[in-house]
């Protein structure tokens, strides 16, 4: 109010000047207090408006968005601590199934095995290039086809044993050996090889069969030795064609009668 009476005596000071100065008193002293009102109400308008512009402006969301900003790579953190890692989750390998249980006799059954079935593959195929006699060629013919399937055999059980098989063959310098001849010569040299690999084979079936640790490499053995005592047969007769069985029969001793003496 104070402010107001002070500008009301500075508009009763100027007002001469003006034309409203005359008209009555009393509509003077109304329209300058009007006056006087409408001024100080721009004045204390524009005063609010001031205030409101430096409130809003001093209030700006600057503060949230730190906040939020500082909160996103916390919560990225949190986050990337409580995801679960990849290898958290077991693993098993198909060796953890028992597979590695297989004794060393078994494993060492199945790899001498395959080694020799590659060799009787090989020089089969030789001497049915190289053979002279029709027997001899239709032999290793045969040493081929039975020796193919075996050995697919004994790759499906040695992956499921977890077995590597070697890729080569035990019989090398004999392939080379047999090479190098011809004729009647290399038809005897190949029949009297065949005949100490199926003894030893049929011998290592036989022991496999029977005392074999793992019940399948035992099963496979079973069923692939009568293919070799076969194989094992058909070269002795061809190296001893006409030959008698090794085993020769018990003869037991006759008695003859003593003739008696008549007095």
């Amino acid at each position: 109010m104070q402010i107001i009476e002070a500008n009301l005596e500075m508009i009763v000071t100027i007002a001469p000047n003006y034309p409203i100065a005359t008209v009555p008193g009393f509509k003077i002293q109304f329209y300058l207090r009007r006056a006087l009102i409408m001024s100080n109400f721009k004045i204390f308008s524009t005063a609010l408006v001031a205030i409101a512009l430096s409130v809003a402006t001093g209030c700006t969301p600057t503060t949230p968005r730190d906040q939020n900003t500082s909160e996103a790579p916390a919560a990225q953190s949190v986050q990337a601590t409580e995801s679960p890692s990849p290898t958290a989750s077991p693993t098993v390998s198909p060796t953890a199934s028992g597979q590695n249980n297989l004794s060393s006799s078994d494993r060492q059954f199945i790899t001498e095995a395959a080694q020799g079935g590659l060799a009787e593959v090989q020089l089969g195929q030789l001497a049915s290039q190289r053979g002279t006699s029709n027997a001899v060629k239709q032999y290793g013919q045969r040493m081929v086809e039975d020796h193919t399937q075996v050995n697919e055999q004994l790759k499906q059980l040695a992956t499921q044993k977890g077995v590597t098989l070697p890729t080569g063959s035990k019989n090398q310098q004999v392939k080379q050996r047999l090479s190098k001849l011809s004729g009647t010569n290399f038809d005897r040299q190949y029949l009297n090889q065949m005949l100490q690999d199926h003894e030893k084979d049929v011998a290592a079936f036989q022991t496999e069969a029977q005392q074999g640790q793992d019940p399948d490499v035992k099963a496979f053995a079973a069923q692939v030795l009568p293919t070799l005592q076969e194989h094992l047969e058909q070269v002795r007769s061809l190296v001893n064609p006409g030959g008698t069985s090794t085993s020769t029969p018990t003869s037991t001793p006759t008695s003859t009668p003593t003739p008696t003496s008549t007095p």
